[in-house]
């Protein structure tokens, strides 16, 4: 383990992604409490107009991820990261200067929240496609280890310091963090010596046809296709109790706010640790044991959740212990799920792959809370969040019935990848041609 934490450190370049990347996330998690704070303090926000934020922020994944896995497999990546980054940094920017000329309104933060989320998709999905070409394959994990490790971390301190920072420079202000964030990550980008291979701009192909090339080897490749079910499986029962949770926390168990964020804070430091340990567990348990029995841990503790029936501190212990179980598995599998998705995915199909896989297992997110909602004003938030922990408890069926428990190493599925996409050639060349 020592030699391949040293080897991933030794890599620079990597750790200048790396190191902005850190930054970025945590001015993320900023601006993510300031710029609802900034409809509601400056513009007295509806719940309403906070949902059609929320909305603005997160259509651009269903709107752009597909194209945009094209583009990025049709482009070097570097120049597309540095791109977005500028644009979130200038977007963000904007916000303070709208608030002190007078202008800001809530379409104003409406536009905001939707650019800034146009630019993520090409930020997440470009980030994660770029990182192979920048580490070897045997240090995958080390590398997934530490960029998980960084998110998880930024989601444990980030609303914190975005509280701080609201009430000394206000929500917008605050907003100047995020913005000084992204020219960190754009500073790191530029300063990356290793040149990024040549890449076949695929100008006469269909858009659409690279797109379903994309969705074809998603769902294709039995790996993907497994751990893509389930991860739209956790979303969806996921993000619908989530909606439920928060009324029911307030209102039935008599929680304070602090004590709410504080038992969401508990499963961001889980995954901090199981993102931390993964690479112990990875060679304890074996590649594929490993992720059964983390993506297990990480979604059967929330059968505890309906167990917290009534206010006082024994509920919020069960709740707290439940997200921090559940984030001690969920940090440990994304860390070994990544690495086995990069190691499948050949260098030209890692951006449309990373894009149909967020297009699908994000997509979930948005109509989760949707039903949540829907669930909770009809049967009730206690039985919806019965049906919510049930639904999150069988996401492991996808992988369960995949023959992904086999997995020895990264190598092996590394060569399962190379054989699926060697038999997918023939007819997506010919496909090609008659496009």
């Amino acid at each position: 383990m020592a030699r391949s934490q040293r080897t991933v450190w030794s890599n620079r370049d990597f750790v200048k992604l790396w190191g902005g990347e850190t930054v970025s996330l945590l001015g993320s998690e900023v601006s993510g409490l300031a710029l609802p704070l900034a409809a509601v303090l400056l513009l007295s926000a509806t719940p309403a107009q906070l949902g059609l934020l929320g909305a603005a922020k997160f259509a651009p994944f269903l709107l752009l991820s597909l194209p945009a896995g094209v583009w990025l497999d049709r482009f070097r990546k570097r120049p597309i990261l540095l791109a977005a980054n500028l644009g979130s940094a200038l977007v963000l920017g904007s916000v303070p200067l709208a608030a002190a000329s007078g202008v800001l309104s809530i379409g104003y933060l409406g536009a905001v929240a939707f650019l800034t989320g146009a630019f993520a998709v090409f930020l997440h999905v470009g980030f994660w496609s770029y990182v192979p070409s920048l580490v070897p394959q045997d240090e995958l994990t080390a590398a997934s280890s530490k960029l998980i490790a960084s998110s998880s971390a930024a989601a444990v301190g980030g609303p914190g310091l975005g509280g701080v920072l609201v009430q000394l420079l206000s929500a917008p202000g605050a907003l100047l963090f995020d913005a000084g964030s992204f020219l960190v990550a754009a500073g790191g980008l530029v300063s990356i010596r290793r040149i990024e291979p040549t890449v076949d701009d695929g100008a006469s192909r269909r858009l659409a046809t690279e797109i379903r090339e994309g969705l074809a080897f998603v769902f294709g490749n039995r790996y993907l296709r497994a751990f893509a079910g389930e991860a739209a499986t956790f979303n969806f029962f996921e993000s619908a109790m989530m909606t439920v949770l928060l009324v029911y926390a307030i209102r039935d168990l008599q929680m304070s706010a602090g004590t709410l964020g504080a038992i969401i804070a508990s499963g961001a430091l889980g995954m901090l640790l199981g993102s931390l340990v993964a690479q112990r567990v990875e060679r304890r348990l074996r590649l594929g044991r490993a992720i059964v029995w983390t993506m297990v841990l990480g979604c059967w503790p929330y059968l505890l959740v309906p167990l917290a029936s009534r206010p006082g501190a024994a509920s919020v212990s069960v709740l707290a212990g439940a997200f921090f179980t559940a984030g001690l598995g969920i940090g440990t599998t994304v860390v070994l799920v990544v690495a086995v998705r990069q190691s499948v995915t050949p260098d030209r199909m890692m951006g449309r792959m990373n894009a149909s896989y967020r297009f699908v297992v994000w997509g979930f997110i948005a109509f989760g809370a949707l039903i949540g909602g829907a669930l909770g004003s009809s049967l009730g938030l206690r039985p919806t969040l019965v049906i919510c922990a049930f639904g999150m408890a069988a996401a492991p069926v996808w992988i369960l019935c995949s023959p992904i428990g086999g997995l020895r190493d990264l190598a092996q599925a590394a060569l399962v990848g190379r054989d699926a996409q060697a038999a997918m050639s023939a007819p997506a060349k010919s496909s090609s041609t008659a496009s």
